[in-house]
């Protein structure tokens, strides 16, 4: 058998935690001295450590640890939970990534206050356009809950006109409405020329929008803010307010996002 030093140091674990998961009863010494107390430990035992340990890491309680011992998980059902873990902390750090990068595109819109074109916008009508569409919901107007979701929904429905060799008779079209409870539906348009029915696809004609303050954005869509900033000082210094979200035309989408350019489409009415 091993001291409890001796132990720590083959289980790569400190004396101070194998005291504490014995005064919790989740890894017991194999002896104790009833003399001076002192804990032993046989090799076997390492393979319960190692459960432990390994569980642990994967974020759960003590507590939950032991409940997972208890019903005897295999070596490949951790390896399952493993497999669980790391898809949830990849998507984790997706998440923190993007949201970086909104941060990132949020300061470099700070950067162009002051220095806007708000010639760069046009007023004009929008005319009503036959669509194919695919939408499901976002938790916020936030480009880190906006993106994954447009994204999804185009690969699908590109996906879906494809296999109804339904041709595309335009650039896509995004565009978006608030819920009561403060979420978003997300809707991804196609144009198209074939009659509602006519194909297993959701076909609807887009309205036409009768006013609508345009600009131009050349660049990824997370770089979007100071565009939309330089729209929103057009409209109030021209005496309009806007009515709803912002249409997304897509002119030009190459693998490249910085090389993007989307025509973003406002509502808008005389003020007042």
């Amino acid at each position: 058998m091993f001291t409890i030093g001796e132990f720590a140091r083959l289980g790569l674990v400190s004396v101070r935690m194998l005291r504490h998961y014995d005064a919790i009863g989740l890894l017991r010494p194999a002896h104790v001295d009833q003399v001076n107390g002192y804990r032993s430990y046989q090799a076997a035992q390492l393979s319960r450590l190692n459960r432990i340990v390994a569980i642990k890491d994967l974020g759960f309680t003590l507590e939950q640890v032991r409940a997972i011992l208890d019903e005897k998980v295999s070596t490949e059902e951790l390896h399952g939970m493993v497999r669980m873990r790391r898809a949830q902390l990849e998507a984790r750090i997706s998440a923190d990534l993007a949201r970086l990068r909104s941060v990132e595109a949020r300061l470099r819109t700070i950067e162009t206050e002051g220095h806007m074109e708000s010639a760069e916008v046009v007023l004009k009508r929008v005319a009503p356009v036959r669509v194919a569409e695919l939408s499901a919901r976002a938790a916020s107007y936030e480009g880190e809950d906006i993106g994954p979701v447009i994204q999804l929904l185009f690969a699908e429905l590109c996906r879906r006109v494809e296999e109804a060799a339904v041709k595309v008779v335009g650039p896509g079209v995004a565009y978006y409405e608030e819920e009561d409870d403060g979420s978003i539906m997300v809707h991804a348009c196609l144009p198209v020329s074939v009659a509602p029915g006519d194909h297993d696809l959701q076909v609807t004609d887009l309205p036409a929008i009768e006013t609508a303050a345009t600009i131009i954005h050349h660049g990824s869509m997370e770089e979007v803010g100071k565009t939309f900033q330089t729209l929103a000082h057009w409209i109030e210094e021209h005496g309009y307010r806007s009515l709803a979200l912002a249409r997304e035309v897509s002119l030009h989408c190459p693998d490249n996002l910085d090389e993007w350019v989307t025509e973003l489409q406002i509502a808008v009415v005389p003020a007042g």
